[in-house]
């Protein structure tokens, strides 16, 4: 990795920056005798925010039993650590997906980017419950960096992003390396630490691209968020049914979790996906064809 590219992109307009509600949150939280009331007081300032965190509270994904209402009541069950994520997660991608960047299908990397994280967030509830919501946010964010590298340095990294298409050739980080001396991984784990994400998420996002990354508890991360994303890219194709299933059984494997658990969850995927795109308001490809691919996925797992 190369250092001094890695803090040019970091100064770069490529680089989204800190909303001053997030700023003021951050600085809050770093007073241990912080109150709720000076959380809510800040959030408050911002409607959308207030809304959207309530939305994502009462999601399917969060599995709360009775609907949220008031944003204390949410910022008391969801505890400040995880609403920090939750909140940098929000803007973050807010930021991210008013752009336009050259070279790169913006509606293909969000779709992929939204089923990664469910993905991700199903398998955790088997192979690392107590990392949840960690695992949620990394994968949400892993591939961030793709967006940046492909609007910081379109020369070189262009051809990456022409490449992040359906049925697109994959790339691996020894390419990336080659093109630009950073990988995505690199750069999106940048973004996540310059935003004040856990450092545990945002090592976790830099090892992301192994298969091996090790068998520390950031690479234990890592590993889900490795098959979240394979598991991601063939729900967001159309893909040989074969090669679907050997995707699916080596991510699962990787990951830790059987591959029942895969196929059981399969079909809660299709409304977690529509539910968070649409509090995060991203457009995403109609609902029925992820049921179409994740129903040819899940029958042949279920043969294998």
């Amino acid at each position: 990795m190369n250092a001094k590219v890695l803090e040019a992109i970091k100064q770069s307009a490529a680089v989204p920056s800190v909303p001053k509600v997030v700023t003021r949150f951050l600085e809050i939280m770093q007073n241990p005798d912080f109150s709720y009331d000076d959380l809510v007081r800040i959030l408050s300032a911002d409607p959308g925010t207030v809304s959207e965190i309530l939305r994502l509270v009462n999601s399917a994904l969060f599995g709360v039993r009775h609907k949220i209402v008031a944003l204390r009541q949410a910022l008391t069950l969801l505890g400040p650590m995880r609403t920090r994520s939750l909140l940098l997660g929000r803007y973050l991608v807010d930021s991210m997906s008013k752009r336009k960047v050259p070279g790169l299908d913006m509606t293909y990397f969000w779709r992929r980017s939204l089923t990664a994280s469910v993905v991700a967030s199903r398998l955790a509830e088997k192979a690392r419950p107590k990392y949840r919501d960690e695992i949620f946010i990394g994968a949400l964010l892993a591939d961030v960096g793709i967006a940046i590298l492909a609007e910081a340095v379109p020369e070189s990294y262009g051809v990456f992003a022409k490449r992040y298409v359906p049925r697109g050739k994959p790339f691996g980080p020894e390419e990336e390396l080659r093109a630009v001396d950073l990988t995505h991984g690199d750069v999106s784990a940048m973004v996540l630490s310059h935003w004040s994400l856990p450092d545990l998420v945002a090592t976790a996002v830099n090892l992301h691209q192994s298969e091996c990354p090790g068998d520390s508890e950031p690479a234990q991360l890592a590993k889900i968020l490795y098959a979240a994303d394979s598991i991601g890219r063939v729900l967001c194709e159309v893909p040989d049914s074969e090669e679907a299933a050997d995707t699916c059984i080596k991510a699962v494997t990787i990951a830790g979790v059987s591959l029942e658990t895969l196929v059981a969850q399969l079909p809660r995927m299709e409304s977690d996906i529509e539910e968070l795109a649409q509090v995060l308001k991203i457009d995403v490809i109609p609902s029925k064809v992820y049921a179409q691919i994740a129903g040819a996925v899940q029958a042949k797992l279920v043969s294998v």
